[in-house]
């Protein structure tokens, strides 16, 4: 066996042909993300993420009270 994919052969199956002209992306390293969030995270605060859902109109007035009573209990 080559790879991920069986070798039968000398040909490539269609499995193999697939995987050789789409090889998987690697990874960025986290150090190279660029710092593009603020000190104000939605992220780490549920009330301030459900908060941004309502200020970009995901989420109505009424959802958003619902989940926020969710959250907080």
């Amino acid at each position: 066996m080559t790879g991920s994919v069986p070798y039968y052969g000398g040909r490539f199956t269609p499995a193999q042909a697939y995987a050789a002209a789409h090889r998987p992306r690697p990874a960025p390293h986290p150090a190279a993300q660029p710092a593009t969030r603020s000190s104000r995270d939605p992220s780490r605060d549920p009330v301030e993420a459900l908060q941004h859902l309502l200020d970009t109109g995901v989420l109505t007035q009424e959802e958003f009270d619902e989940l926020r009573e969710r959250v907080e209990r």
